[in-house]
């Protein structure tokens, strides 16, 4: 009698096991995860995480977003939606599984902040609001590491290398001008000046009028315009960045002027010169240039001297009074003292007076 109820006892218990796993086996959770946009999530993981004993469930969401599993233990869960990068996209704390059941969330992500910022009192315009200046902020955090990356390869001469970080950085962004503006300095450095001209360009379109680059955009495509033998358009860009950048005048018309001496035109050299000094009075360097330049207008005296054209002396002594110890300033002593020297020549010599 006491083996009998033994046996009965433990066949029981067998049966009860029996049912309590079958039931186990049938718990069922599955659902279907959308984006902002409603579009499926494909290739995410939905994280199950057993609160009661912090045991994992890892699902895959296939090509429409699904996820599915069977035999899930009951009890309460963390269930969170991570992307294919790893970034947690959603989670939802103390989620009910439920025995013998269909156990179905759902990750809408458009309907799901919508209730979270109506919970808060932000409005679903608002809310979106905020998502997109954050996902520009996180946009513009990246571009900045590109751009310091770039300028760290352009200090090391790597001009190749920074094009290619700068290219990555216009794949994510048409957007800024300091970009393409960026791009183009390095362009120059590697030698690519039709691709330089055209960054150049493409920075200048973007740029807002009050920007305080425009001037050096015109400027650095007038060089690059130039590299390619094309002058009177560069010319035309050296007066534009004057013209746009008053502060940088000075500069742009000494760059004119330094490219108009070496084609041998030293009177629109001498008057892009005279812009200059007008625009930045301080700056020596277009004083040595002009007085230099008008050297080439010296004429003779009757009695042998050289006679230096009107200007140039006045010259060369400004930029010795702004840079006495200056690049040019010893060529700028020896010029004006071969002018207060004779000349030897036979000039109005008797024939047949050679010694």
């Amino acid at each position: 009698m006491t083996k009998r109820i033994a046996l009965f006892l433990l066949l029981a218990t067998m049966a009860v096991f029996s049912v309590s796993a079958l039931a186990q086996t049938n718990t069922v959770v599955k659902g279907v995860c959308k984006d902002e946009a409603g579009k499926p999530i494909a290739g995410a993981t939905v994280e199950l995480v057993n609160l009661d004993n912090g045991r994992k469930t890892n699902l895959k969401t296939d090509a429409r977003g699904d996820y599915y599993s069977m035999g899930i233990s009951a009890g309460k869960y963390k269930v969170s939606l991570i992307g294919a990068d790893g970034t947690v996209i959603y989670f939802i704390n103390n989620v009910p599984m439920v025995l013998d059941h269909e156990n179905i969330y759902d990750f809408d992500i458009a309907k799901l902040h919508a209730e979270d910022a109506k919970r808060s009192g932000v409005s679903d315009a608002q809310r979106k609001e905020i998502e997109k200046a954050k996902k520009e902020n996180e946009k513009i955090k990246g571009l900045n590491a590109l751009l310091l990356q770039a300028a760290a390869q352009k200090k090391e001469g790597n001009y190749d290398a920074a094009v290619t970080t700068l290219e990555q950085a216009t794949a994510q962004d048409q957007t800024h001008d300091i970009i393409f503006g960026s791009l183009a300095e390095a362009y120059v450095g590697a030698k690519k000046y039709p691709e330089a001209e055209t960054a150049y360009n493409k920075a200048i379109a973007l740029a807002p009028p009050t920007s305080k680059a425009i001037g050096s955009y015109h400027n650095g495509l007038a060089q690059a315009l130039l590299k390619q033998g094309k002058t009177e358009p560069a010319m035309a860009e050296y007066d534009k960045a004057a013209q746009l950048d008053p502060a940088g005048a000075g500069m742009y018309y000494f760059n004119e002027g330094a490219v108009l001496t070496n084609q041998g035109k030293v009177d629109e050299a001498n008057q892009a010169f005279d812009k200059a000094i007008a625009a930045e009075p301080t700056r020596p360097d277009p004083y040595y240039q002009k007085g230099v330049n008008l050297l080439g207008k010296a004429t003779l005296g009757k009695d042998g001297k050289m006679v230096a054209a009107p200007g140039t002396t006045e010259a060369l002594n400004k930029y010795l009074e702004l840079a006495p110890d200056g690049k040019y300033a010893q060529a700028a002593k020896d010029l004006l003292t071969s002018l207060g020297a004779s000349v030897q020549t036979t000039f109005g010599a008797k024939k047949g007076s050679k010694k």
